[in-house]
């Protein structure tokens, strides 16, 4: 089972701040928190964006000269105040901008020497080259390498979100020792129940149950960061639909 194919649940009263939100709040540079909510955005999105960009043949240079270029029209926002929510997903907003920042505004961002006197916002880029050198190099396009590396952002933040979970409930432990049986390592071999019940000291049906709570916990979470971008509830299912299609197509080969 797909971890992104889950039911809908009680989401639709959980959907309050979402990616947009943040966006809609840079525009308004008097808002307190506008700029945070924007490097917040940047730091979890970067990673589809650079791969987006080295997939169109840019060096890792170009590449990252036109990641930040691009986040950096975002913090100048003047391409914000025209956003809405209602013009359709998050995931779309950002390739159709990048796209359109790559065909417009590349040559002028360049003649800005790379750091300057301008704030950027950090980025791995060393750990971002190296993960690009691990995607598939077949026919795939950059907008669907895009479109599967924004589905395992969703679903790294959500496992982010589910560990802290577990270690404020000084339940460390037993995340990482189920961690597995939803993120499972390349060529990592699932642990027998009875080997985690005797690590957990639990009985084999406390484990089950055990691992029950921790995916339909990680799946909550998970459906939540697809909700945070999307502009309403009822396009969550089509949003969860396509991004499940992106990771088919690169049938498991998205590493890093």
């Amino acid at each position: 089972m797909n971890p992104l194919d889950n039911s809908p649940g009680d989401y639709a009263g959980k959907f309050q701040t979402t990616q947009w939100s943040a966006v809609l709040l840079s525009a308004q540079s008097h808002e307190p928190g506008s700029r945070a909510a924007l490097a917040d955005l940047c730091k979890l999105y970067w990673h589809p964006i650079y791969t987006f960009v080295r997939r169109r043949g840019y060096n890792p240079d170009d590449a990252q000269d036109l990641t930040q270029g691009f986040f950096l029209t975002l913090f100048d926002r003047k391409s914000l105040h025209q956003v809405s929510p209602a013009k359709g997903k998050f995931r779309s907003f950002l390739l159709a901008s990048v796209r359109n920042y790559i065909s417009d505004e590349f040559d002028r961002e360049r003649s800005l020497k790379r750091g300057g006197e301008i704030e950027f916002v950090p980025l791995e880029f060393e750990s971002g080259d190296e993960r690009y050198l691990l995607q598939p190099k077949d026919a795939l396009t950059a907008e669907k390498i895009f479109d599967a590396r924004w589905a395992t952002t969703l679903m790294e933040e959500a496992l982010r979100r589910l560990n802290q979970e577990y270690c404020q409930q000084r339940k460390k432990t037993i995340f990482e020792t189920l961690k597995p049986f939803i993120a499972p390592a390349s060529g990592q071999k699932l642990p027998t129940y009875e080997k985690v019940a005797e690590k957990l000291n639990a009985s084999l049906g406390g484990v089950k149950t055990l691992i029950h709570r921790l995916r339909k916990r990680y799946s909550e979470l998970l459906r939540e960061e697809v909700a945070r971008t999307v502009s309403d509830p009822s396009e969550i299912d089509a949003e969860i639909h396509a991004l499940c299609d992106a990771l088919i197509a690169v049938e498991g080969r998205l590493d890093g």
